[in-house]
């Protein structure tokens, strides 16, 4: 019965630290939400600071099975590069061993105090940064607290007699040793709480040094399988790139320690000692040769990860063109049509960008924000694709009508991907900034705001219907459309200054953004009418070349 107990305490403490990895992970990305790939890109810019990053997340989470699932999740959905999430890698697993050394500070007391301020973050304040950084806290609390009550629930075991037959036929077999050490480290999900048993084995001269030495290298060969089995969902091949190369240097690493453990055996010894102090500093000289080694070649063994597992197309993909066949590149009406087609797809994504805006200033939208970033990437390589199959297209084998017609698809995807960058980086920003500062706009501006919002996707559905359909009573209108949109921004301009002046400085910030919004909206509709209504008013010569009046009238 003692032994069902201890089993189900096993399974409980490895749960509780899924479960705190899981926590820490969602925490942060609600948490930062949009700013996180550019937050993560500064943080990992260099294989330098990625290794460092990674060996401080490492020495503060007690854990480089939590760093590498939070690593490998990020490197999966193509927040961090391959040779930068490698190099975190490394220092993680170098992290680790700062913790084997450093154990007698023990954080566990911290894993209270961060649970209790965790939860009440999480219940004192509404949905916001304030409470997921509460979520954090409550993760890290549960991470400390599950390895703690790990390398507890493995103490007992030093004195069993099954444990001390297997090791002393270990002594002789020491690829087997390795292997029971990774077996155990992956059901673990805790090199440390291995390394740290073995420690204890070792100071009590159950095992020898060499046997010691070996389940040591297989605590870190077992600590990168919990990555590769847990930290990719999907069938991407590309998404296994970094566990994968992090899996292949530990197997590389091993391979090496085991041929030359009969030299290093008597070599650690005689730095320390205390055995328990020989096998924190093996576990230390392992994973700083690994870093040493590999870090100069990460870009050449990217590249390789890179095309051994190639990205598998996604269907389903917004940034994979469905419609640029080259067959068509022969027949130049066919491939304009193709291109035009593509182009109306960039359409529909502006449409989606401005439909989360709009929904995100009623409500707090911010689950929205990630497919918003891939729309504004996907929107960056169709407008690339398009003018890319355009360009190879052979002008001597079209008409004059082609040509035009080229020349609209062209001036149609640039104005588009301008209005989908405002889109993303104006308005879903100002939505980011309104919700993190918790500032609320007036009865009047939401109405005002929501007003204009829905004229301007519809003047964005009707530069898709006349890029389409050449209309001249419907470009006038959407033309018309940059007089309303500049009126509703100098009417605001005023407005506000009349605040400022009237001395209400407490709506000074909320008003400034509220003009910031407007500004950006009138940009995006400026983009829609130089899509569509600008090249249809010019062929029928309804466009004056300028808006200023001529000198001398």
């Amino acid at each position: 019965m003692s032994g069902l107990i201890t089993l189900l305490d096993f399974a409980g403490y490895v749960a509780l630290l899924l479960w705190g990895v899981h926590m820490v992970q969602t925490g942060v990305q609600r948490a930062f939400g949009a700013a996180l790939g550019a937050a993560l890109g500064k943080a990992l810019g260099t294989r330098l600071r990625a290794f460092a990053a990674g060996l401080g997340i490492t020495a503060a989470l007690q854990s480089s099975t939590a760093t590498g699932l939070m690593i490998t999740g990020f490197a999966a959905g193509g927040v961090v590069g391959l040779v930068p999430a490698l190099a975190a890698m490394l220092g993680a697993n170098v992290g680790t061993t700062l913790i084997v050394q450093l154990l007698s500070f023990d954080l566990t007391s911290l894993a209270p105090i961060l649970i209790l301020a965790g939860v009440w973050m999480f219940r004192r304040y509404p949905p916001g940064r304030t409470r997921d950084l509460g979520r954090v806290f409550i993760g890290l609390g549960l991470l400390l607290l599950s390895l703690h009550q790990l390398v507890e629930l493995f103490e007992p075991f030093q004195t069993a007699p099954m444990l001390g037959m297997i090791l002393d036929a270990l002594s002789t077999q020491p690829v087997a040793a390795v292997l029971l050490s990774a077996a155990f480290t992956w059901a673990a999900h805790s090199s440390v709480a291995v390394v740290v048993l073995v420690m204890s084995l070792a100071s009590h001269h159950m095992v020898a040094p060499h046997v010691a030495f070996a389940l040591v290298l297989g605590a870190n060969l077992g600590t990168a399988i919990n990555p590769m089995i847990e930290g990719v969902t999907g069938d991407d091949p590309a998404a296994r790139r970094l566990p994968l190369g992090n899996l292949l240097t530990r197997v590389l690493g091993v391979l090496a320690g085991l041929i030359l453990l009969p030299v290093l055996q008597p070599l650690m010894s005689d730095m320390a000692s205390d055995p328990a102090r020989a096998v924190a500093n093996f576990h230390t000289l392992f994973n700083a040769v690994i870093a040493l080694v590999f870090l100069p070649l990460l870009t050449p063994y990217a590249a390789l990860l890179t095309r051994w597992l190639p990205k598998r197309a996604d269907p389903n993909d917004p940034s994979r063109p469905q419609y640029l066949d080259e067959w068509a590149h022969d027949v130049p009406a066919v491939a304009l049509g193709n291109a035009a087609r593509e182009a109306l797809r960039m359409a529909d994504m502006v449409q989606t960008l401005l439909l989360y805006a709009r929904a995100g200033f009623k409500r707090d939208n911010r689950h929205r924000m990630v497919q918003a970033r891939q729309l504004d990437a996907a929107l960056d390589k169709l407008e690339n694709a398009i003018t890319t199959y355009l360009a190879t297209l052979d002008q001597e084998n079209m008409t004059r009508d082609d040509v035009q017609r080229m020349d609209d698809i062209l001036a149609f995807t640039s104005n588009i991907g301008h209005a989908g960058d405002i889109a993303h980086h104006g308005l879903l920003s100002h939505v980011a900034k309104l919700r993190k500062q918790g500032w609320t706009f007036s009865p009047e501006q939401r109405a005002s705001l929501d007003d204009t919002l829905g004229q301007l996707i519809a003047n964005e559905r009707q530069a898709a219907a006349l890029f389409v359909n050449d209309d001249l009573r419907q470009a006038r209108a959407l033309a018309g459309e940059k007089a309303r949109f500049r009126n509703i921004e100098i009417q605001a301009s005023e407005t506000h200054l009349q605040k400022i002046k009237a001395g209400q400085v407490d709506a000074a910030e909320v008003g400034a953004l509220y003009l910031d919004i407007l500004r950006d909206m009138k940009g995006i509709n400026s983009h829609l009418v130089g899509a569509a209504a600008y090249p249809l008013l010019a062929r029928h010569g309804e466009l004056l070349p300028s808006r200023l009046r001529e000198a001398g009238n």
